[in-house]
């Protein structure tokens, strides 16, 4: 039976937080460029767009990635259940000497995040990347934490952690599933 660990009002409220936190450690935000990665990585990262522009008026350059390809499990996909669809950056942005503000939903074993920096090298070499994560699940197999974390919640391997977004779930919550 799932349990929804974060309602919308919280969801948003971490947004909230995490832009001031973004806007706080960067006094000149001309710099930063904000990255997410497909699919809902890229939607939170337009919610923080949108927050800090609100905030303080400045449009960050945007764009999201697809790390389909740089991924280092692609042969345990089965070819007839899910082939994988490349649909590349939305944009091209170059990094070249960029703060780059990385966003994901859910941080776990850290993969995801490891073939998302080797898709970035594509765009330049960045100044430095930061990483921003909905959700900290724990049980890390390679050594990645994230500068920003929305909400750490201790998980069991036989649990999955859901963040539910507007666009492909048509709410925003974060729901813990038994496996």
């Amino acid at each position: 039976m799932e349990k929804i660990i974060v309602d919308e009002s919280q969801f948003m409220r971490t947004i909230s937080r995490i832009s001031h936190e973004i806007i706080e450690k960067h006094q000149d935000l001309n710099n930063l460029v904000i990255i997410g990665i497909k699919r809902r990585g890229a939607e939170i990262a337009e919610l923080i767009k949108r927050k800090i522009n609100e905030l303080t008026g400045q449009d960050l350059p945007a764009m999201d990635l697809d790390i389909t390809f740089y991924r280092d499990d692609l042969e345990y996909v089965e070819a007839e259940s899910q082939s994988p669809i490349y649909s590349g950056a939305s944009d091209y942005i170059n990094i070249q000497n960029k703060n780059v503000i990385l966003i994901d939903d859910v941080l776990f074993t850290g993969r995801t995040i490891r073939a998302a920096l080797d898709a970035l090298v594509d765009f330049g070499r960045a100044a430095k990347i930061e990483l921003v994560i909905f959700v900290d699940r724990g049980h890390r197999e390679l050594p990645i934490r994230a500068d920003y974390v929305g909400k750490n919640v201790p998980t069991s391997r036989a649990e999955k952690v859901q963040v539910r977004t507007m666009k492909y779930d048509n709410c925003y919550e974060v729901a813990l599933l038994p496996k």
